[in-house]
């Protein structure tokens, strides 16, 4: 089997199809999207630190500069949320917006949500453990990060059952060949999100709280301020990043411990922090949630033997890097207690994501709370499937019982 997103069969285990690519070589061209497949990690981990690469190339050419074709004009309010996110803008714009985020989504601010992160995933898993199981993506997985995120925002809890549908929308956009009815939910997600966030914007500057939007109103230096649309853009990422990872780590990373009894049994053994942190990582590593990062080459790279020219895009393979023999002892093995372990499931570079400390917190309190003292083994109820997309990949619900 060959590399083919659109395959359920790759996509369920894609892993021995990205043997076979690092075996054909260092870039690789894809003819049905037009690409340059990267799967080594050395490649991979290069590149994405590479400033002849870009996540936009609007920075430096129009459109008909760079030989590539203008989204159609209705798709504009999903590119204007997008394109002002740190995710795809380049420097200067992206360190100016990077440094003010900073000032807001601090370390500080990260550890002061841990209480409530382990509260809430605390609640969650009791909930499940009372109904004596169910489906753990849409009991636990699902509903950890949105919560997280928009107390970190400081949405109101009644607003808080509209995020996920927005974010599943949205990030629709970003697999590979979207159709044109992905295209129409997204816009519709990113105008009714833009919107919301204006009033939530609007009502913080008049009485601002301890919360995140508040401090991106507040952030400035020398170089001004973020623009509205620059805060409304960080917000979504935020949830969007932010969420699709941990959702998928955790369902990913519970069917990877199901099928390895020895390594679940080691975790469920010894429940301390740092082997729990350890245990994530490896996780993360295992069955990488985000397979693809897409970039531009904007001035003429060399990747191996092969001469990759300004204009054309490189789909760097995460999952593929994540396994790579010549990076990763015995690669293809869950070791919960790997210590030597430098993924790229948070990218790297200028791109690094900036949510990953607390993606990292949320992650350690629900696999925390479903391991916990007192808290029986879960067992699985059946064979999980994947859904469709294979850029951000998961399950579609992996169904447990105590």
């Amino acid at each position: 089997m060959g590399f083919d997103p659109w395959d359920a069969a790759f996509v369920a285990d894609p892993y021995p199809a990205y043997r076979e690519l690092r075996e054909r070589g260092r870039a690789i061209w894809w003819d049905a999207t037009g690409q340059w497949l990267v799967p080594h990690y050395a490649d991979v981990s290069a590149l994405l630190r590479d400033r002849r690469l870009g996540r936009t190339y609007l920075h430096r050419f129009t459109h008909e500069e760079f030989g590539r074709q203008a989204p159609p004009p209705e798709h504009e309010p999903f590119h204007l949320l997008n394109n002002n996110g740190l995710l795809d803008l380049e420097d200067p714009a992206h360190a100016r917006v990077r440094r003010l985020v900073a000032k807001a989504f601090t370390p500080r601010t990260v550890e002061r949500l841990v209480p409530a992160v382990q509260r809430m995933a605390g609640e969650l898993v009791a909930r499940l453990l009372a109904d004596g199981g169910g489906d753990l993506l849409a009991t636990v997985a699902e509903p950890l990060p949105v919560a997280v995120i928009a107390e970190l925002l400081g949405v109101p809890e009644s607003d808080r059952g509209l995020l996920r549908p927005w974010s599943a929308d949205i990030c629709g956009m970003f697999e590979l060949r979207p159709d044109e009815e992905t295209a129409r939910r997204a816009v519709r997600a990113s105008i009714d999100f833009s919107a919301y966030l204006r009033e939530l914007i609007a009502e913080r500057r008049t009485r601002p709280g301890e919360d995140l939007v508040s401090g991106l109103i507040a952030a400035h230096d020398d170089e001004g301020r973020l623009s509205e649309q620059e805060m409304i853009s960080t917000c979504v990422l935020l949830l969007n990043a932010g969420h699709e990872a941990t959702v998928n780590t955790t369902v990913n990373g519970w069917w990877a411990l199901f099928r390895n009894p020895d390594q679940l049994a080691a975790l469920r053994a010894g429940r301390d922090a740092e082997k729990l942190s350890t245990a994530v990582d490896e996780l993360m590593r295992y069955d990488t949630p985000l397979q693809m990062f897409e970039r531009w080459v904007l001035d003429d790279i060399r990747v191996g033997d092969t001469d990759i020219p300004r204009g054309a895009e490189v789909a760097l393979l995460f999952g593929s890097a994540n396994r790579d023999p010549a990076r990763f002892e015995d690669p293809d093995r869950l070791d919960l207690a790997r210590a030597d372990n430098p993924h790229l499931t948070f990218g790297a570079g200028i791109h690094y994501c900036l949510g990953a400390p607390l993606a990292r917190r949320e992650l350690e309190a629900s696999f925390g709370a479903l391991l916990a003292e007192g808290v029986p083994p879960l067992r699985l109820v059946e064979e999980p499937q994947w859904q469709d997309g294979y850029v951000i990949r998961g399950l579609k619900r992996l169904l447990v019982e105590f």
